[in-house]
């Protein structure tokens, strides 16, 4: 067949445009889009009306390598979109210093669930709250700035907010929709207007910041609690939505009716709809019934509304990242290690009744994909006994596990002041002008937050800003040492202002029967961060005899200060276990130098600690507890130990 040369090249002409549309090299080209109409009060995904439900899944409560497995979970469900934070301390964690590796690589947690079909809702904060340290918020702006005004037009607090942006945003900027990446929607600010402040400008500015990265790439949008204070946090030219908990559906017509005040018309959504709840250390774990969520989950959905599960899949507050609360009762509570929240996920993966009920739910509205799941394995390792290897007052464990050498200060210096993120500080101070014979109190004003008291290294008790007990009666003090060793618990994560760590006001020394008050100066001030490296060092200095082990106390209490306890265990498979350190007091665990987290079984209600099988391998594996007050030591010359559990234990 032969074509002519004007219809040859009309075929050309069309061919290149065909080309030209789909390769966007086209201006004409459309591309996609995610918008809200506000005449059908829906989402418009491309121009064709969209409704999601999504589930709360952050990438740093969970093992890198566990991701896709947790998001195919997700997947089998019949969620279509994933919410996630974006945790500034995380990702910057000393100032000029930035992290994207490991269990920081957002980009890869994005990628993951690009591919198991999800969209993404990004919740950049740049406060986050998440029950995580400071709120996710670095602990060297306190440093930095003394008396910066956090979320608020503060003029250094925007500086760095910028700055962090400029790091963060262009990594994020192929990501979005009409960048043809899965981000649909990205917030600015976090529960602003709850109870925290009302600085539009200090909004208006971080919309700006967050746009000029974002354009209309996605949709900007805020969650707000709905309360009186929703005006607060509602952003002119941002799309404003609410959360609350199934406790609050039959209620449901109200709460809409606050987010109308704000925000007419457009979709009705619940960025956090709460299927469980946070846990604090000495209260009962909670709990929340699974039949009622499905119910109130049914409602939203009768309702048309958008619904984002908080949380779906919870996980670990790994390490030092848990956060703590301040609900305006002056009642300091440090949140648990565990994130199970008794969400729709457990802590390991697996699903739960809620899971099915959820499931069920959603079937009666949509098609739900048929992914097998495959259950995550646990395993009972069993008994590890645990040998002491240093006492952390001692001059070798300074060595090993300070951070540089110790610095001199008339008053306590604070962890920020020594730009520490979290572990202890130990404070140390000759008292002179002591009389013997007498009785003293010892106050340490403003403490944040436990601190172990010794004389001359002997231990003498606990004061402690969760039990608001401040004082201690000491005696035979004459020519003595003060050493305070100070654990940072967890800065407020909600509603937060400056939670500074360490010892903040005087501390103070006056006899029981007299007036006069002694204030307490000239401090020796040493770091323990606790870091991985240095607990590394300890690993490699067992396992090649470098350290020997010590002669331990004969009784299980620590009367001479903390101890560092080395164990071991084989694994042929590698499964996922708990640590049970039942009998024991209060520390920290690092497995094969992974920070598990602090455990506390003492306070409860969380007795073990959730061991990933992502940091497990074929063979020996080491385990170290570092142990503030005591062990399960039966008979004096045993060395105490601890179990690997197929089981968690977070109800006491």
């Amino acid at each position: 067949m032969v074509v002519s040369g004007l219809a040859a090249a009309l075929i050309v002409v069309i061919l290149g445009c065909f080309i030209l549309r789909y390769t966007g090299a086209d201006k004409d080209v459309i591309k996609p889009s995610f918008t809200v109409d506000h005449k059908e009060n829906t989402f418009l995904l491309d121009g064709k009306p969209f409704q999601y439900i999504s589930g709360s899944f952050h990438y740093f409560r969970a093992h890198p390598r566990a991701w896709q497995k947790r998001l195919r979970t997700m997947k089998a469900a019949g969620l279509n979109a994933i919410e996630t934070y974006v945790e500034w301390s995380l990702h910057n964690p000393h100032d000029g210093e930035y992290v994207w590796t490991d269990i920081a690589n957002v980009e890869r947690f994005i990628e993951l669930a690009q591919a198991e079909g999800f969209y993404i809702i990004l919740r950049p904060g740049p406060f986050i709250c998440a029950e995580r340290d400071n709120g996710g918020l670095p602990h060297w702006l306190f440093t930095k700035y003394p008396g910066i005004q956090m979320r608020t037009n503060d003029a250094n607090y925007i500086h760095e907010v910028s700055v962090w942006y400029s790091k963060l945003m262009p990594r994020i900027q192929r990501f979005l929709y009409g960048n043809g990446g899965p981000i649909i929607m990205v917030q600015v600010e976090n529960e602003y207007g709850a109870f925290y402040a009302c600085d539009h400008d200090y909004l208006n500015w971080l919309r700006d910041e967050t746009r000029k990265y974002v354009k209309d790439n996605a949709l900007l949008f805020t969650t707000d609690i709905p309360n009186d204070r929703i005006q607060c946090g509602k952003i002119e030219g941002v799309f404003a939505t609410i959360d609350f908990g199934f406790d609050r559906v039959n209620e449901i017509d109200n709460l809409w009716k606050i987010l109308r005040s704000v925000q007419p018309t457009g979709p009705l959504v619940n960025s956090e709809f709460y299927p469980g709840w946070l846990t604090h250390w000495q209260e009962e774990n909670q709990r929340r019934d699974p039949k009622s969520v499905a119910e109130g989950f049914r409602k939203l959905l009768e309702y048309k509304a958008n619904v984002n599960f908080y949380m779906f899949f919870g996980g670990t507050n790994f390490g030092f990242t848990a956060g703590a609360n301040d609900f305006g009762d002056s009642k300091y509570t440090p949140d648990i290690t565990s994130y199970d929240y008794d969400a729709v996920m457990d802590e390991m993966g697996n699903v739960t009744k809620k899971f099915e009920l959820i499931r069920e739910v959603i079937r009666d509205f949509r098609e739900v994909p048929k992914i097998e799941i495959v259950p995550e394995k646990s395993f009972a390792y069993g008994r590890v006994e645990m040998a002491p290897v240093m006492n952390l007052l001692s001059q070798e464990a300074r060595a090993i596990l300070a951070k540089g050498k110790a610095r001199s200060s008339l008053k306590p210096m604070t962890f920020e002041e020594l730009d520490q993120y979290s572990g202890l500080i130990l404070y140390e101070t000759s008292l002179q002008g002591i009389i013997a014979g007498e009785t003293y109190v010892l106050t340490l004003n403003d403490l944040r937050d436990r601190a172990l008291v010794y004389v001359d290294q002997q231990f003498k008790g606990i004061l402690s800003r969760q039990n608001a007990n401040f004082s201690i009666t000491l005696n035979d003090l004459h020519d003595s040492k003060l050493q305070l060793l100070v654990e940072n618990q967890g800065r407020i994560n909600f509603n937060i202002a400056n939670d500074t760590k360490g010892i903040l006001g005087a501390i103070t020394l006056q006899p029981l029967n007299a007036d006069k008050v002694t204030i307490l100066n000239d401090w020796l001030n040493t770091a323990f961060p606790l870091e991985e490296p240095q607990v590394t060092d300890i690993l490699t200095g067992v396992q090649n005899n470098s350290l020997s082990f010590m002669e331990d106390d004969t009784t299980a209490s620590l009367h001479r200060g903390p101890v560092i306890y080395y164990g071991e265990f084989v694994v042929t498979e590698e499964h996922h276990t708990y640590l049970n350190p039942s009998g024991w007091g209060k520390g920290v665990a690092f497995v094969n130098g992974f920070n598990i987290g602090r455990y506390w079984p003492l306070a409860g209600p969380q007795i073990t600690l959730y061991v990933p099988q992502e940091i497990l391998h074929k063979g020996r594996n080491s385990l170290v507890l570092l142990e503030y007050e005591q062990t399960n030591r039966k008979e004096p010359g045993t060395n105490p130990h601890i179990t690997l559990d197929d089981k968690a234990q977070l109800d006491g």
